[in-house]
């Protein structure tokens, strides 16, 4: 009698194991195939026919207020600007630099000269950072153009942070240094290096 009432409690067991793991099946199933919209699709419950949902006019998501002009526009008062919203370190140049290399090199090449991969393949050449034109435009020209585009260059705004836009703003303005730099610009002790390895 003992053993059959074993076998019936393990049976019983057995059942009730069978029955969770069906319902966790069940859970499961219900939570991975539930009714949801991807981005793109169409909707029949929305009037505009589109699950995207426009934003909200005069709204701002959280953490994504702007009020640094300089920082987000390369202006002061609605004006260009030739000055960074921060202090451009080693540091800076050295994350300009890496930016640069992979998102301007293809077409402005490694020097800025406007010769880089795809201008060799045949794209529409950009001008030289070295010209006169470019060498004296404001820093947030370079920061604007990165932002918005210009000419046959479409926006980074996506691509690139705007801090990560001035880093790259910062090199553009080293490269153009390295390429016209007088002797004058060198501080006064590595200056006199120069001129005594010269002779």
């Amino acid at each position: 009698m003992r053993l059959r009432a074993g076998k019936i409690r393990r049976a019983g067991v057995s059942a009730l194991a069978a029955l969770a793991v069906g319902f966790v099946a069940a859970c499961r199933v219900d939570m991975h195939v539930q009714p949801k919209l991807k981005p793109g699709e169409g909707s029949t419950f929305f009037q505009d026919g589109r699950a995207d949902r426009p934003k909200i006019a005069d709204t701002v998501a959280h953490g994504h207020t702007r009020t640094d002009e300089l920082l987000y526009t390369g202006r002061v008062n609605g004006v260009v600007v030739d000055q960074f919203p921060f202090p451009v370190t080693r540091q800076v140049l050295e994350r300009g630099r890496a930016r640069f290399n992979i998102y301007c090199t293809p077409c402005h090449d490694y020097t800025g000269s406007g010769r880089g991969m795809v201008v060799q393949r045949g794209f529409p050449p950009p001008p030289s950072y070295h010209i006169d034109r470019l060498r004296q435009a404001p820093a947030g020209h370079f920061f604007e153009v990165i932002t918005e585009g210009y000419g046959a260059m479409y926006s980074y705004a996506g691509r690139i942070p705007p801090e990560d836009r001035w880093a790259i703003v910062a090199y553009i303005r080293a490269l153009q240094l390295s390429q016209h730099a007088a002797l004058d610009d060198v501080p006064a002790a590595e200056r006199q290096q120069l001129t005594s390895g010269a002779k």
